[in-house]
């Protein structure tokens, strides 16, 4: 499958992998920003955006936008995140222009103040939504104060205070400093054709205003430790939530922390598993390794009835602790490969999969990657990578935070 790239006059990054034999292409538009680029008095509004958005443009409102995407079978949809907004359709591969018409079209929004007041409620709404839902909760929560000043600390939805004090022009001051042209990158998989492809983009974002590109903080979180419970009486379960630092997105002991928690807290097979999950003892439990540009972190999960809470956290405590003295087996390495190379053998069969691969690579490591670099990766992880991750990131001494019935957990 072969890689194409390009870059437009005005800085736009365009890039493509072409695979004759799909029967769709995925297209995106990555924009490197997100909740940790705002600044003071801007919390929430790169998710505001990503909704305004679909609001509409100087040819198309918002029903014209969501009547051309329906027209030629798009899936469609975009994404916010601390540090990325992606804006995403899969279609047939005759409907390539018309597609790239309308992403092309509503990133250049028209942002009037009619859709962004109306929008404001929405949104309010949204945050609303997520505040009872406990597993947000304690993650927000939780997330804050594991990187407190740190700009990864900052809320992607904003609180409803945050989205009510925020104004139209604010928005429009945050769009022209980060929906730069420099700040973007183009992204196709599957059956298209690669000079097509540079051309509608040329034609559609060739004019796109340039300018200076960034991100501020662009360090390692600070560790920290320490227990909040937060008390929600009528919950029927205690919902908790343990984080620890880890290494970066481009570092090389990324691919032994994925390793690392497939062992510890896969949803199936895992030490948690087989711990808590399996016996009853949880609802839920485990463990994921979040990477970001410059910084990252573990983030331990559990869910269960509040009197098994207590043990629960004896049992993670006993595991972590194992793992940290005596690392893991080379059959827990065997299999945590092989779960991991298959998953990423059957995700990459998806255009949309790849496509959004090809752009997370590109964001934070300026690099192509094939998925036989992928597995080559995973495959070459040791006991040794584990020893040498623990070590630089050690497990032990987890921030806490729960939100249930409990006034306390031990």
């Amino acid at each position: 499958m072969p890689f194409h790239q390009t870059k437009l006059s005005n800085g736009l990054q365009v890039l493509g992998e072409t695979n004759p034999s799909a029967l769709s292409v995925a297209l995106g538009f990555f924009v490197h920003t997100g909740a940790r680029d705002e600044v003071d008095g801007e919390s929430g509004v790169t998710h505001f955006l990503e909704h305004m958005i679909f609001k509409g443009t100087e040819k198309r409102d918002a029903l014209q936008v969501n009547r051309d995407f329906d027209r030629i079978g798009a899936d469609n949809n975009a994404f916010t995140s601390e540090e990325s907004t992606v804006f995403h359709a899969a279609v047939l591969p005759e409907y390539v222009p018309q597609a790239i018409d309308v992403l092309a079209d509503i990133l250049r929004p028209s942002l009037r103040d009619d859709d962004f007041q109306m929008e404001k409620k929405a949104i309010k709404d949204e945050i609303a939504r997520y505040e009872v839902r406990p597993e947000w909760a304690v993650y927000d929560e939780s997330r804050k104060m594991f990187f407190g000043d740190h700009p990864l600390g900052q809320s992607i939805l904003g609180t409803r205070e945050s989205i009510d004090a925020l104004g139209r022009d604010q928005m429009y001051d945050y769009f022209r400093r980060r929906y730069v042209a420099p700040n973007i990158i183009a992204v196709a998989a599957g059956n298209f054709d690669w000079n097509e492809f540079v051309r509608l983009i040329e034609g559609q974002c060739g004019k796109w205003e340039s300018g200076p590109i960034g991100r501020r903080g662009l360090v390692e979180a600070a560790k920290r430790t320490g227990q909040k419970v937060i008390r929600r009486e009528k919950l029927n379960q205690e919902y908790v939530m343990m984080w620890a630092p880890g290494p970066a997105g481009d570092s090389p002991l990324r691919y032994a922390a994925h390793v690392l928690t497939s062992i510890i807290g896969d949803y199936t097979g895992s030490r948690l598993y087989w711990a808590l999950v399996d016996p009853g003892l949880a609802d839920s439990a485990d463990i994921s390794f979040m990477d970001y540009e410059a910084a990252g972190a573990f983030l331990l999960s559990f869910s269960c009835q509040p009197e098994n809470s207590k043990r629960n956290l004896e049992i993670i405590r006993k595991i972590l602790q194992e793992i940290q003295t005596n690392g893991v087996t080379d059959e827990e390495l065997r299999v945590a490969r092989t779960r991991m190379a298959a998953r990423e053998v059957r995700g990459n069969e998806r255009t949309h999969r790849r496509m959004l691969a090809i752009g997370h690579d590109w964001a934070y490591l300026n690099t192509y990657r094939t998925l036989d670099d992928e597995l080559a990766a995973i495959d070459a992880v040791s006991i040794a990578d584990i020893r040498k991750l623990l070590d630089r990131y050690p497990l032990r001494d987890l921030m806490t935070v729960a939100l249930g019935p409990l006034e306390k957990l031990e």
